[in-house]
């Protein structure tokens, strides 16, 4: 098999994949409840002849697919999970489907089913014989709220892989061969007393006082540390009633920075902020550790692997898909190319899709944002590559995104999918390409040892709940 045939696998399957991408689409899931979305892809899989082991380090929604019984093992990553307040149509103008419900804002209908693509086809010729190893796909809930990854890495889900591909929905095709921020979150619950506001103050102590107190801290932190830090924080409970003293509020806050190492400094401030808010109001403290992800460790090995099938992959973007793509443009208010390197720019622009590869942008670069990933690519060898699946300039988590995931983004899923398949057909059929991931990987993580920043007794479910 070569690589046209591999690519012509994914084409002859895009009829399923498609309607499978659309189907999650139209029933967005939260982080942690993707139930529906889990068991559809689980099923696609089965199918397939791949082995599925559910309910992975103790989630609900996180499964792992494997094919084969030979070195060497390669993989792929799913991701399924919405976001909250998203809901969106399929047109060019804001129209939610229903007010306030959740939308695949982020691509994630696309990412998961991409994945399974790009692992299908790798399967198909390890079916055939043309290629020794064994292909896993690992289906990974709650990127965007919870970091689903980080309770797998903990359990050793990865620990048998010897190299992965993943990709993330997006307006340009590029590898990824920069970092992001590592980040920890918090819930500071604060308890006092309740009150009439005005009738006996005195015998209240407000725990609103005590979440405004840390804010202020903060505020005052922010001077005092790196610029690349970043802390931000919002209000889930303030109290009820103005006439009332707050007996209960919380507060909820992220800290980020381009080292674990920064991070953890920051967060021991960020709580020794929030003890003294206590004892300046009066008032019982219950700092809680929710999550916390490593940034990513590049693998430019892997890059330049990705890079080069991405030269070989055909974007097969209609005519169609190409109008509503300018539709969709023309509602964006003044679009940011400067993701993109200065000699694309200009291009980029022009375009309603920018489907022409480029090579990695962000080469030398941290991130401002942060994913779960970051822990996976600290324990295997991981490349990542963004595709054009909504108009050039984009931002993700718009309605415009959502609006882009049911019928435009399909060409983008089915150009990741190539993508992913041909590199991992690379992987099991070159010797030198893998030991290169791995040496780049162990030259980068020299001495350090991978912590996992959850803390011991980090349940997932508590967020699902508040």
């Amino acid at each position: 098999m070569n690589k046209s045939e591999l690519f012509d696998i994914v084409e002859t399957e895009r009829g399923w994949l498609t309607d499978l991408s659309q189907s999650i689409w139209a029933n967005p899931e939260l982080a942690f409840q993707e139930y529906d979305s889990a068991e559809k892809l689980q099923d696609a899989l089965r199918e397939e002849g791949f082995e599925v082991e559910t309910g992975v380090a103790g989630l609900d929604t996180a499964f792992v697919a494997r094919y084969g019984d030979d070195d060497p093992v390669v993989g792929t990553m799913g991701e399924f999970d919405a976001l909250p307040g998203m809901s969106q149509a399929a047109t060019a103008e804001r129209e939610p489907v229903e007010e306030g419900a959740a939308g695949h804002g982020c691509g994630h209908n696309l990412f998961g089913v991409a994945s399974l693509g790009g692992a299908v086809a790798t399967k198909r010729a390890i079916e055939r014989g043309d290629v020794d190893g064994t292909v896993v796909y690992f289906g990974t809930p709650a990127e965007e709220a919870g970091g689903g990854k980080v309770y797998m890495v903990r359990e050793g889900a990865f620990d048998d892989v010897d190299a992965l591909v993943s990709w993330h929905p997006g307006w340009n095709n590029a590898p990824g061969k920069g970092s992001c921020l590592a980040v920890d979150s918090f819930s500071f619950a604060f308890t006092g007393e309740t009150a009439h506001a005005a009738a006996s103050p005195e015998s209240g102590r407000s725990a609103l006082d005590g979440v405004q107190l840390l804010s202020t801290g903060i505020e005052y932190l922010r001077e005092h540390v790196p610029e690349s830090a970043r802390i931000h924080y919002v209000v889930t409970d303030g109290g009820q009633a103005a006439n009332v003293v707050p007996g209960e509020a919380e507060m909820e806050c992220l800290v980020r920075a381009p080292s674990r190492d920064e991070v953890e400094r920051i967060s021991e401030r960020v709580t020794d902020a929030a003890e003294g808010a206590a004892l300046m109001s009066g008032t019982e403290l219950d700092a809680t550790k929710t999550s916390g992800m490593y940034g990513v460790l590049p693998n430019h090995a892997l890059g330049d692997a990705i890079r080069e099938n991405m030269a070989e992959a055909e974007f097969p973007l209609t005519d169609e898909q190409e109008q509503f793509a300018t539709e969709l443009k023309a509602t964006l208010d003044d679009p940011s190319y400067a993701r993109v390197p200065s000699e694309h720019q200009e291009e980029a622009a022009e375009s309603a899709m920018f489907t022409k590869p480029i090579d990695a942008p962000d080469e030398g670069q941290t991130g401002s944002y942060s994913t779960d990933s970051g822990d996976v690519s600290w324990n295997v060898p991981l490349g990542r590559f963004s595709a054009a699946t909504w108009p050039a300039g984009t931002p993700a988590h718009s309605w415009q995104a959502v609006a882009a995931g049911k019928e435009l983004g399909t060409a983008g899923m089915e150009f990741a999918a190539k993508t992913i398949a041909g590199s991992l057909y690379d992987l099991l059929t070159d010797e030198d390409l893998l030991a290169a991931a791995n040496a780049e990987f162990e030259e980068r993580t020299g001495d350090t040892e991978y912590e996992s920043p959850l803390p011991d007794d980090a349940d997932p479910y508590e967020l699902v709940d508040r």
